[in-house]
């Protein structure tokens, strides 16, 4: 098992503006510190659950050494294809509104945070499949407990430590985060649509390597 993928997948889903946007959005909600705390709560479960889940999934499905020849062309075409589309959108990103699920973000409370992180992240496909694919990376190479802990364990602390960095920060230094963070979120609300273009073209780039490696 190679942690160095798990890091990859994980880092991927830190760098996403769906990951750093509503981190950035609770610190400026009437509860800070209780909405940013349940927000990175939802967040974990939803990015650990299907981890964990299709880990469980691989480790009894038996399969061959080497999966068939299509199956390696599938991820090379399906990489090529994320990768221009990832062109696209960001020869299209000027105009772009902001997505609707910002607007939820002003004014929500502990409750609705954790709803909202469970949602973001089980119900976003970009998401899900990068958490699918770290429990697959896991599960299919039969690692012992330990080393299965160790690699979920990493994969939780980079994923979710972007989401996590303005909780702490928010609690280390108070209020005198939220200038620097103000300006973060407003660069991260106008430019969202070209950080989205470059996670999926980073998404296909690793899809496509893997598939190549396996021809």
């Amino acid at each position: 098992m190679a942690i160095g993928e798990v890091v990859v997948f994980a880092m991927v889903i830190a760098l996403s503006p769906f990951t750093l946007i509503p981190a950035l959005f609770m610190q400026f909600t009437p509860r800070p510190r209780a909405t940013g705390g349940a927000f990175l709560a939802g967040w974990v479960i939803g990015i650990v659950v299907p981890a964990v889940s299709c880990a469980a999934l691989a480790s009894v499905v038996q399969r061959p050494a080497e999966g068939p020849a299509w199956v390696a062309w599938a991820r090379v075409v399906l990489g090529a294809l994320l990768i221009l589309f990832g062109i696209r959108q960001w020869l299209t990103r000027h105009g772009r509104a902001a997505p609707g699920w910002m607007r939820l973000l002003a004014d929500a409370s502990p409750s609705k945070a954790f709803r909202l992180g469970l949602l973001l992240s089980l119900a976003n496909p970009k998401i899900l499949i990068l958490s699918a694919a770290t429990g697959l990376a896991v599960g299919s190479t039969e690692p012992s407990t330990a080393k299965a802990v160790l690699a979920f364990a990493v994969f939780t602390v980079c994923a979710a430590g972007t989401v996590a960095l303005p909780v702490v920060l928010h609690m280390l230094l108070g209020d005198r985060t939220l200038a620097p963070l103000s300006r973060l979120r407003q660069w991260l609300e106008q430019h969202a649509a070209g950080v989205m273009a470059g996670v999926i073209a980073a998404i296909g780039v690793l899809v496509l390597f893997e598939g190549v490696a396996k021809l």
